[in-house]
């Protein structure tokens, strides 16, 4: 339902430990109530997500994290000063009232105040933090409209608001800084370079090899169903008779079966908010196999690659 009409039916959902899906200003959330442990294992369930991957809490406003999680170290109260409402999740020590569910359990929390006028206004009207991941079946591509949530979770969702694409269209940026370093754990919509100006040098530390400390940080993740493999650059499809798709960044090739391109102004920022869009539509194509060159490796173009990167990690040569 539109999201403006739907938010008290939605709040109510909530409250009663339903899974509501909702828009974002990166990705449709999957959103529980992040003090019912119940209702988070709904979500782990709806999305085959293993218990190990922490969820993200999402706050209506900044001022309700000191309310929740006590005094907040000097570089977390500066960059959600800065950064919220926005794509930025910081990590906090994980407070009591939060089940060990939600953060996997660990000691720490992802939180983050989403920019998003009805997503703040959901959680407002729930009375209740949501812990939220993305509203996809879990390392498959995540949604930028609503459509796509329920062709990939279908009835597993109690509701889903429909408040149209994506604005940002790639996840938040995650960032550790409760000690003297802070670290980027997770690249995304918001660049690493506003980072820098906002708090000074940063350290980047994507991707996880064990549990993660952070959601989205497994090696292979954000993936379509159909195979996907980098390429260095844009050149004619092999003459092997396989049929496939390429995702451009800028300017399309010719001669494959299905083409998308990300942003013809070559603008990272446009090409991150049609990302997954893209290759949400390739995947529906009937290709056996899609071939992707990398974004501009700056500003957000560095999450477009990582995403990419972590799409392509499972990919194996296609048979004639």
């Amino acid at each position: 339902m539109p999201a403006e009409r739907g938010l008290a039916e939605a709040a109510a959902v909530l409250r009663a430990g339903g899974l509501v899906a909702f828009p974002t200003e990166t990705v449709y959330g999957l959103g529980a109530n992040a003090l019912d442990s119940r209702a988070a294992a709904r979500i782990f369930a709806a999305k085959a997500r293993p218990t190990f991957d922490p969820l993200i809490t999402h706050l209506a406003d900044a001022a309700d994290l000191p309310a929740l999680v006590g005094a907040l170290p000097p570089a977390v109260a500066a960059l959600a000063e800065r950064f919220w409402p926005g794509p930025l999740t910081l990590l906090v020590d994980r407070p009591a009232a939060i089940p060990p569910i939600v953060t996997s359990g660990l000691d720490t929390m992802a939180v983050r105040v989403p920019d998003e006028a009805s997503a703040r206004a959901l959680i407002r009207a729930a009375g209740v933090p949501v812990a939220a991941p993305s509203a996809n079946r879990f390392g498959q591509l995540s949604p930028t409209r609503a459509e796509h949530v329920v062709r990939g979770l279908g009835a597993a969702v109690d509701l889903v608001l429909d408040g149209g694409p994506t604005r940002c269209g790639i996840e938040s940026t995650i960032v550790d800084a409760r000690g003297p370093h802070p670290v980027v754990l997770r690249l995304g919509a918001l660049a690493v370079e506003d980072l820098v100006a906002a708090i000074g040098p940063v350290t980047v530390r994507p991707g996880s090899s064990g549990q993660p400390v952070a959601p989205g940080t497994l090696a292979a993740h954000y993936a379509p169903r159909t195979p996907l493999r980098l390429l260095g650059d844009a050149g004619p499809p092999p003459a092997d008779g396989i049929r496939r798709g390429f995702l451009a960044f800028r300017h399309p090739p010719a001669d494959y079966a299905a083409v998308e391109v990300l942003s013809p102004a070559g603008d990272v920022t446009e090409a991150a908010a049609r990302l997954f869009d893209a290759l949400h539509r390739l995947d529906a194509a009937g290709v056996t196999e899609i071939l992707a060159e990398p974004a501009p490796d700056e500003g957000v173009g560095q999450a477009i690659n990582d995403r990419l990167g972590r799409a392509a990690a499972t990919w194996s040569p296609a048979a004639p």
